[in-house]
């Protein structure tokens, strides 16, 4: 195997579960027809029983597969676009993610919630361009953004795996990245585990989703004047706190890049704790979209609003005069 695809890894991630655990099943709008190409296959080889199309009733499957993993199946529930997420959000957050704690232990509700495009695209409109995964990491729900074809398979392999809610955001901006691998190189990544991109020592950069390829191409552009050292969550909630602080150890200085608004985000979390448990040699500093922003109506706007490089190249080079 060579040169994986985001989206292929998803698709044998799945298919790989579904042929080792017959509880597995699959549930969504359109994922017979493979519209998002996760599912391609898939109806062929387990048949209508395990790969199920739902109607237009976001909320009414959602809560259809919240029994039905309470009944002891593992259902995978695609949504095609982010704001879906919002329709569901009371099913997962205040139901499913819930009923382990309200029945001490004794009700297990292994769902996948899976959104294999998140985030902005020419002319997607402003209705499906958001990244909510700080709300779910808000209400304690296990979360996870994939940067890499190899962590796609590995995180959605452990969200299937586990017994509890997750949500996979699936970044649009990962979904063209490839990577050489090996069917090797293909194994379950634990939920809660960061990832060291690239080691430095003068600067922490975490990176969340596709935005680890711009640190990356980043920490290239200026490693004869500072040396960055690249860590991706992979998981928001848990979050690997240790690795962080691992990381920040070394470097003592840190910068966040988030594609999620601002107030109440996942990189105001990061930085808050940091600050509160953490040794920092300067003041923390944070990328994100501007507060409010709306993007997909104007695209030389959309782009302007994102965070990019060059904001968080002036950003790194900021933190390390601050010192």
């Amino acid at each position: 195997m060579s040169k994986l695809s985001y989206t292929r890894a998803l698709n044998l991630a799945l298919a790989a579960e579904m042929d080792r655990d017959p509880a597995v099943f699959v549930i969504g709008e359109d994922v017979r027809h493979a519209l998002t190409n996760v599912t391609a296959g898939m109806f062929d080889k387990f048949g209508p029983a395990r790969v199920l199309e739902m109607p237009l009733s976001e909320q009414g499957f959602t809560n259809f597969a919240t029994g039905a993993a309470m009944a002891g199946l593992r259902p995978v529930v695609e949504y095609q676009i982010p704001f879906l997420l919002m329709l569901v959000f009371e099913q997962i957050a205040n139901q499913a993610n819930k009923f382990s704690l309200m029945s001490g232990g004794q009700a297990r509700v292994p769902v996948t919630y899976l959104l294999p495009a998140a985030g902005w695209r020419l002319g997607w409109g402003a209705q499906h361009s958001d990244e909510p995964y700080s709300l779910f990491a808000h209400y304690g729900v296990k979360t996870v953004v994939p940067a890499t074809p190899s962590d796609a398979f590995g995180l959605l392999t452990s969200a299937i795996r586990d017994d509890d809610p997750v949500v996979v955001f699936a970044p649009i901006g990962s979904l063209t990245m490839r990577e050489d691998l090996t069917q090797g190189d293909l194994a379950p990544v634990p939920l809660g585990t960061g990832r060291i991109h690239r080691e430095g020592h003068d600067v922490t950069v975490v990176a969340i989703g596709h935005l680890v390829y711009d640190a990356l191409a980043v920490a290239g552009q200026l490693e004869d004047q500072v040396s960055i050292e690249v860590f991706d969550p992979r998981t928001l909630y848990p979050f690997d706190w240790d690795g962080l602080a691992a990381s920040l150890a070394k470097t003592g200085r840190l910068v966040v890049i988030d594609d999620s608004n601002r107030t109440c985000g996942m990189a105001a979390e990061i930085l808050a704790t940091a600050a509160e448990e953490m040794p920092l040699l300067a003041p923390p500093r944070r990328i994100t979209r501007p507060d409010g922003a709306i993007l997909g109506f104007a695209p030389e706007l959309d782009l302007a609003l994102q965070p990019g490089r060059q904001q968080l190249a002036d950003m790194v080079l900021a933190v390390v005069k601050d010192a």
